[in-house]
């Protein structure tokens, strides 16, 4: 993930100096354990400012309204107490090319400051303070003591002291080609890694942007270039400097990052290179706030996704175990009739029996062979007979037992299986909906048990929404595909009409697929097939060439009595084979 650097803060404080501020302090929200939002309201507009100390995520932007849940955090707490209904007045850099933004805050625009809150953007060291006017800390995100750091201890009532400053030469537009040239070629290296060493507040995205109006490979030894090059590089290096100077700032999402730098002017006829997948021109705020929220909602993804899936696998795992020791107990028990049978026979012998036999060999009633019977040599046949009486019921009874603890296990796993196989068709996180419905199938878990979370039992909304994937068939007919439990129930037996047609894979776990027919329609043969494919593609067979789906009317499809959510039965089937691989995954997310 890319992390916010010094010339994307600057941009970012130029593009809030311009358009909102002052501003009043409506509310402050903290979303989560690593930022909050302060809504601010100026005499045009209203907005919400995120401040993030997230370790990989640190960052200053407008954003999108934060979720509306309840916000249980003190930080939080304290910082509504303090600032609401006060002005921010401005926003800047504490010291120069340092990641500390000061943003003053007071009673009224033009007033001296109260308050200052310092967002320190330093990746996993990120932190947000409060201080009164003399600087001496309120309250803080993350407090740091003597025993966490031995360089700088962050705690309430301490006076605020910035972080050490960086041991690298800060850039000077002064600076001559030569001293520069001097130090960037000091020591033999990549070019690359080397200008990242040299001064302050140079980034990977700045190195990036430099070499590539210069025109040069980023993989060159900084031993290898020719005088031209220097110069056209140290024409790039002025020019970056005198963005920063005049705040001109353009923001460009790359296909694997972004840049503030671009539009640059050419440099000595070489334009900025192009990536494949460059997206238009946008707004600093916009840019950034659009990226993090995509890169960490695809962290966190994965993260719950795993969460989810060693859970499962231990449960399914357990599970299995269970039924494999209930299936032997089972095979032991259909050896009742076998004991029953040897009984009988001693008990028609007991007239050939004699004291202290270890074994005794019989007639079979049945063909006359040969039956070979142990016995207790202490006890009599009729005692060996009893024995075996008792042991063939001491079975039947045990079967008995164990035959509703197997369905139960069996029910239990294919439920498991079921949510095992919609988190598995998640591939990768793409849009709110994946989250949702991955967020869905983690509270569905809590709910039944199987899932603990530490802020207790999730909400149910009021009026829940569902986010089916959808789709069309060859005839314009829509496709709808559920991607969890919920999903699934919603489609059979809320969305579902006496004219849709319903698909599932065929004795596997997989997805609840409806074909949305109007009145009077009759779906063709591409139709069908179509809709076979997508059931089979989100189904456990979706690594096999062909799975046999099942299709009937939604009328025939019931959920049994004290069933878990997403399991049904179903009649008036009819079979087709469903290919997976017909399936474009791209289309999966359209």
């Amino acid at each position: 993930m890319q992390a916010v650097d010094y010339t994307t803060l600057m941009a970012i404080c130029a593009e809030l100096q311009d358009d909102w501020l002052p501003a009043r302090i409506e509310q402050v929200y903290q979303h989560d354990r690593h930022g909050l939002s302060l809504a601010l309201r100026t005499l045009e507009k209203r907005g919400w400012l995120t401040l993030a100390w997230h370790p990989q995520g640190a960052r200053l932007c407008l954003d999108v309204p934060p979720p509306q849940e309840p916000d249980t955090f003190t930080l939080s707490d304290q910082l509504r107490h303090q600032l609401k209904g006060l002005a921010l007045t401005s926003l800047a850099p504490l010291q120069p090319w340092e990641r500390v933004i000061d943003l003053a805050i007071a009673k009224r625009p033009g007033d001296e400051p109260l308050y200052h809150l310092f967002l320190e953007v330093m990746g996993k060291y990120s932190n947000l303070i409060l201080t009164d006017a003399q600087r001496q800390i309120i309250t803080v995100a993350h407090q740091v003591s003597a025993q966490q750091s031995r360089v700088r201890t962050v705690q309430t009532g301490q006076p605020y002291q910035p972080p050490p400053p960086l041991l690298a030469t800060p850039p000077l537009l002064t600076e001559s080609l030569d001293d520069w040239r001097e130090r960037v070629q000091l020591i033999p290296g990549l070019l690359s890694k080397q200008l990242l060493k040299s001064y302050r507040g140079v980034s990977p995205m700045v190195v990036k942007s430099l070499l590539a109006w210069a025109g040069i490979d980023d993989q060159i030894n900084n031993q290898a270039l020719t005088p031209n090059q220097w110069e056209n590089l140290f024409s790039a290096w002025q020019i970056w400097l005198q963005r920063l100077e005049k705040a001109d700032f353009v923001g460009k999402r790359l296909p694997r990052g972004y840049t503030v730098l671009a539009a640059s002017s050419d440099v000595h006829g070489v334009k900025p290179a192009q990536e494949k997948g460059d997206r238009p021109l946008l707004a600093i705020n916009e840019m950034v706030s659009e990226y993090y929220r995509r890169e960490l909602g695809r962290e966190n993804f994965q993260q719950l996704q795993h969460q989810i899936q060693q859970k499962l696998a231990t449960l399914i795992g357990k599970l299995q175990q269970k039924a494999q020791t209930f299936q032997q107990r089972l095979a032991a028990a259909a050896n009742a009739q076998q004991y029953q049978r040897q009984a009988d026979l001693l008990m028609a012998y007991l007239h050939q029996g004699q004291p202290g036999l270890s074994a005794i060999t019989l007639p079979d009633f049945d063909d006359q062979a040969p039956v070979t019977i142990p016995l207790q040599p202490d006890k009599t046949l009729i005692q060996n007979a009893q024995r075996l009486y008792k042991q063939q019921q001491k079975l039947n009874r045990a079967e008995a037992a164990i035959l509703p603890l197997l369905a139960e296990v069996n029910q239990e796993l294919a439920y498991l299986t079921q949510v095992e196989t919609s988190v598995q068709a998640l591939t990768e996180f793409d849009a709110p909906a994946d989250w949702q419905t991955l967020t869905e199938i983690r509270d569905e878990l809590v709910e039944q048990g199987y899932l603990t979370l530490s802020h207790g039992r999730p909400r149910r909304k009021e009026a829940e929404t569902f986010e089916p994937h959808q789709g069309l068939t060859p005839s314009g007919f829509p496709l709808w595909i559920g991607r969890n439990n919920r999903q699934n129930d919603y489609l059979s037996f809320r969305v579902a009409t006496e004219y849709d047609l319903w698909f599932h894979a065929q004795e596997i776990a997989g997805s609840h697929v409806l074909l949305r027919l109007p009145p009077g329609a009759i779906a063709d043969e591409q139709d069908l097939q179509l809709a076979a494919d997508w059931a089979a593609y989100y189904s456990r067979g979706r690594g096999e060439e062909q799975v046999p789906v099942v299709y009937t009317q939604p009328k025939y499809v019931f959920k049994p009595k004290g069933s878990k959510p997403g399991m049904v039965i179903y009649q008036q089937e009819t079979v087709i084979w469903g290919k997976p691989g017909a399936v474009n995954s791209k289309e999966e997310k359209s």
